[in-house]
């Protein structure tokens, strides 16, 4: 072996080392466990959602064989993110990489622990690109993927890169059969939510709604072609409240447009609660109106 070789294979292997304590066997019921990593030195556990078989019964096992029982502090099935806590203290925290020093064509590690032991995988950045919506709904703000072949155990372990920093949690429940890692940033705005709410607040208009291109005249107007239109309303809900009707059409909410349901969503998952401009085209006018989303989970 040639001594760049030798020289990368030896980084590869201490960069495991380096964060293989952090990552930890989840025991979740019946199925095969699946991992998890420490968060904060205080106890918090990240994991995926869709691993967790129950609420109750959890057990988080430790690199040094070490077991405890977990709570459940909340989960988002919408990024298939969920943060457990075990009665622990001064627990090991890898290091987390800075998300602009991430690129399409780096190595990266994938590891877990689906047994005593921790595993990895080798692969390559094979895609990566700025926010994202997951088909479930949830707000991704980096799209991570990789070629990383996913195995029993892989979701809910980090990805690492050469130097042993976390890039994310791997996941293999938002995409069926492809490799989608939850870079940093998304895992920690969803578990600051998880741990003051227990849950994602997302914003509700009590609207039913389909999209609809608008004609070209009012399409060329107003510069925004296709719309939501109102084909049901909840009686005194948000909406109705408002001043909205059957038959209008929402274009924009809080100045972001909505051309489709999903972008609807994504605009209502951080606006629960808040009056916000909503503008409408009724009659084949714009409209402005002010609406306040309802929270739900």
């Amino acid at each position: 072996m040639s001594n760049a070789a030798q020289d990368l294979s030896n980084a590869l292997a201490d960069a495991v080392e380096r964060v293989s304590a952090s990552v930890v066997r989840v025991e979740t019921g019946r199925r095969r466990p699946a991992s998890g990593l420490i968060w904060s030195a205080e106890g918090l556990i990240v994991t995926t959602a869709h691993g967790l078989e129950r609420e109750e019964g959890l057990e988080v096992t430790l690199e040094t064989g070490q077991s405890h029982a977990a709570t459940l502090v909340g989960a988002d099935l919408s990024s298939d993110l969920a943060l457990l806590r075990v009665d622990a203290a001064a627990l090991p925290v890898a290091e987390r990489a800075a998300a602009d020093s991430v690129r399409r064509g780096h190595l990266v590690l994938a590891l877990s622990r689906p047994g005593r032991t921790v595993r990895s995988n080798l692969g390559v950045i094979s895609a990566l690109s700025e926010q994202w919506r997951a088909p479930g709904g949830g707000k991704i703000e980096r799209y991570i993927q990789s070629d990383v072949s996913i195995e029993s155990g892989f979701s809910g372990g980090p990805l690492v890169d050469t130097s042993g920093r976390v890039i994310g949690l791997n996941s293999s429940g938002i995409l069926r059969g492809t490799a989608l890692t939850l870079a940093t940033v998304t895992i920690e705005r969803v578990l600051t939510a998880l741990l003051s709410h227990g849950q994602i607040q997302r914003g509700y208009l009590g609207v039913s709604s389909t999209p609809a291109r608008l004609p070209q005249g009012v399409a060329e107007s107003i510069g925004q072609r296709v719309g939501l239109v109102v084909t049901g309303l909840q009686e005194n809900g948000p909406a109705a409240s408002s001043g909205v009707f059957l038959g209008d059409v929402l274009l924009a909410l809080d100045g972001e447009r909505v051309e489709s349901i999903p972008d609807l969503q994504a605009v209502l998952e951080e606006r629960a609660q808040r009056t916000v401009a909503l503008r409408i085209l009724r009659a084949g006018e714009p409209r402005e109106l002010s609406v306040t989303p309802s929270a739900r989970s």
